[in-house]
Order: structure tokens, then C-alpha cells, then sequence
């Protein structure tokens, strides 16, 4: 039987809770700010708020760094994190890590492009029509965002990409973006192991949530928060929602052509034009 942590009596607590406030109670133990917690660590402080406020899941690195800061607590938090693997919901679970660590990847993205294929311009214009968001939090995700694609396309594994039709006529930002976001997709879809196809417009069993897979974990978001399911039935499951909506899409020669298509629309003589046109389609 796995072994977990004791106050796991209690079933009912906050795993993402608990974690970010043992790290606080360390911290202001020892009167430290957030700042000075990462002089000692090297993470960023706005990560150790998000940390300690439970709204970001803790990974193997932090658990470790943790550790290192503070000693008296015997490496509680590496083993918290590894016990957690086994009982902790979904949500608690960090999908950058599973992601960083995939032999492949498949992703299907409703109504938008998804950040694997994303301008920088594109990306930030979709960040900032968040509510509530500031220039430096849309800064900082734009950052993570272009990370995240670098990290990815270094390691050339094979990543399948669905996307939906409906956002090759999406206006995000402006026709000039639109035109530039779109020829991208024509480079990408140039790489080694990479492969776009285009998903019509047609009843689907999954317009409404985005799902990424990889070998080992699978990835579902809502518009209040992302999950990681690493057991075998709703990866499964996921999966064949994913093979489903494959077999609907066009072919990646045909699904080319579209895309390029829809370049030629949004770089037409008259930006009206192309978004009266685009919305046509």
C-alpha cells in the first residue's frame, strides 16, 4: 500500500492548499519576503505567490527546491509531492511537467489556435482581452507561452495538431496578424514530425474543451481551470474523443491548402473584404 502523508486522514484537504501553506509558514517563520525566497531558490517570487496561494501546482523542482530551503523539514515536501502522485485530484497535478517529458503530443484546440502554433502577436492579443489583466501579467504569460513552443519544437517528437476551421476566420487582432498567424502555420506544418490538419466545421463531440495527449497524461481545460488525468480510462477515453475527431478532419495536403487559402482572404485588397468574407465561410 502506498504510503501517504498523515494529515491525509482528512481526505478532504486542499492538496494545493496544504502544500503552498506549509511553504508560507516557512517562510514567514524565517522573515523572509517572497523576493528573498527566490534569492534562495533562483524561482521567481510572483511563482512562489501563486505557489503558496494554491493556485499553481507545486512539481518535482519545486517540491525539491523546497527542501533545500528549508532543511528542518526533513524533505516533507519531496515526499508530499511523490506521495500525491497517487491520491491528489487532477488539478494538482503540473502538466508542464508530463508535457516536457512526452515521447509525442496530440492537440486539438477549439475555436482558436493553440499556443503550440501561436504568433507572439497573435498570442497577445488573445491574452489581452482577458478581463481583469494587466500589461505585466499579459508580459508574463506571453513569456511562458513562447517558452512553452521553444521547449517543444527543440525536441522534434511527433505532434499532431487539430485544428478548427472556424479559427482560420477568427479575426484576432487584425487581418495583418491574421495573414501573419496563418502563413506560420504553413512553416510549422513544413517541420520534420510535425503534422496540421484542419477539422470542418461539422457536429463534433468536443467544441466547446481543448484536450492534449501525450504517451503517459492527458490535458483538458475549462475557463476556470486545467486538469492532467494520468489513468488509464479517461486517457483512454480522451483519446478516443481525439480519434473521432480526427477522422472528421480533412488530410494535412488538403488541410494545407486551406490554410493557405485562408492567408490569401485575410491579405486581400480590402481588410473589410477579408473579414466580410471570412465570416461567410
Amino acid at each position: 500500500m502506498l504510503c501517504q502523508p498523515r494529515f491525509m486522514a482528512d481526505i478532504s484537504v486542499n492538496p494545493l492548499a496544504h502544500f503552498g501553506k506549509q511553504v508560507k509558514k516557512e517562510r514567514v517563520a524565517r522573515g523572509w519576503s517572497l523576493p528573498q525566497l527566490e534569492e534562495r531558490t533562483g524561482i521567481d517570487a510572483g511563482h512562489w505567490s501563486r505557489i503558496e496561494r494554491g493556485v499553481r501546482p507545486p512539481t518535482e523542482l519545486i517540491a525539491a527546491k523546497c527542501d533545500e530551503a528549508f532543511p528542518e523539514r526533513r524533505e516533507w515536501f519531496s515526499e508530499y509531492y511523490r506521495d500525491s502522485r497517487s491520491w491528489a485530484p487532477p488539478g494538482f497535478r503540473s502538466w508542464t511537467e508530463e508535457e516536457d517529458s512526452a515521447s509525442s503530443l496530440r492537440d486539438w484546440c477549439p475555436s482558436i489556435l493553440t499556443g503550440f502554433l501561436q504568433t507572439e502577436e497573435y498570442a497577445r492579443e488573445l491574452l489581452s482581452v482577458h478581463p481583469d489583466v494587466t500589461d505585466e501579467i499579459v508580459a508574463t504569460r506571453l513569456a511562458g507561452r513562447m517558452a512553452r513552443q521553444k521547449r517543444l519544437f527543440a525536441r522534434e517528437i511527433p505532434t499532431l495538431f487539430l485544428i478548427d476551421q472556424l479559427s482560420l476566420y477568427r479575426l484576432v487582432g487584425s487581418p495583418e496578424i491574421m495573414a501573419a498567424q496563418l502563413r506560420q502555420l504553413v512553416t510549422l506544418a513544413g517541420r520534420l514530425r510535425v503534422t496540421i490538419q484542419v477539422v470542418p466545421a461539422v457536429a463534433i463531440p468536443s467544441g466547446a474543451h481543448g484536450v492534449i495527449l501525450t504517451d503517459a497524461a492527458a490535458y483538458s481545460e475549462t475557463i476556470v481551470s486545467g486538469n492532467v488525468w494520468t489513468d488509464e480510462e479517461t486517457r483512454s477515453s480522451l483519446g478516443r474523443v481525439f480519434d473521432t475527431l480526427r477522422a472528421e478532419a480533412w488530410r494535412a495536403s488538403e488541410s494545407l491548402t486551406l490554410i493557405e487559402q485562408a492567408a490569401e482572404l485575410w491579405i486581400g485588397e480590402s481588410p473589410l473584404t477579408a473579414i466580410a468574407t471570412a465570416e461567410r465561410a
